[in-house]
């Protein structure tokens, strides 16, 4: 699961680490972003990558209303391919959803512990989302994401029985090719982030 993530890298980071070419909207920062939030940066493909504004919490796009989202901000890699929620957006619109780290909460009893997740290069990373356009009775459209989610790797396992998927810096071109058709190459990418690569750190989270 991923319910919380981190983002502080300032934009011409972004822009560097993930070839920015064109950006919509205020790029915002946030040290608790949460499903329901408009996320500022997310990268689309068409011919180019674009810095994007999306509604953290999938709607598809024949939901008879918007509720749906608040309980999609996750998908499970393990089934995106079939779930009707997810495949459509699987097979056609893939993106990444940029962050600095990310929360996993610990039960101990009725005490839920929370840790921030992060690499150990300090670099900014991107999930693997999926989005999806939805018609609004007004005509308004409203475009959501969902962050994939995984088995959780050494490092998390203690803490978490799943992890978001981290996509490799190598492969986001990949991943967000919208041509891209190749079904078992796009799940092979969807893979624990190796726990050597992380830094986990206990914090304190406001209301939390």
């Amino acid at each position: 699961m991923c319910g919380r993530f981190v983002l502080r890298a300032d934009l011409s980071r972004v822009e560097e680490a993930f070839h920015i070419r064109t950006i919509a909207g205020e790029y915002r920062t946030g040290d608790n972003i949460s499903p329901g939030q408009s996320v500022s940066a997310v990268i689309r493909r068409d011919d180019q990558n674009s810095l994007v504004h999306f509604r953290w919490g999938l709607i598809p796009s024949w939901a008879k209303d918007p509720s749906m989202g608040s309980r999609m901000f996750n998908a499970r890699a393990e089934t995106i391919a079939e779930k009707p929620s997810f495949r459509n957006a699987f097979r056609k619109r893939r993106c990444l959803i940029i962050a600095d780290g990310f929360y996993e909460w610990q039960k101990a009893g009725r005490v839920r512990k929370p840790f921030l997740f992060s690499l150990k290069s300090g670099n900014p990373f991107g999930f693997a989302g999926l989005y999806e356009s939805w018609e609004a009775p007004d005509g308004q459209f409203v475009t959501t994401c969902t962050i994939i989610t995984t088995q959780p790797n050494e490092l998390i396992k203690p803490i978490h029985d799943r992890m978001p998927v981290i996509v490799p810096a190598d492969q986001h071109a990949l991943w967000m090719d919208p041509e891209n058709q190749n079904q078992k190459a796009l799940l092979s990418l969807l893979q624990p982030c190796p726990a050597e690569w992380m830094d986990m750190q206990a914090v304190r989270i406001g209301g939390h």
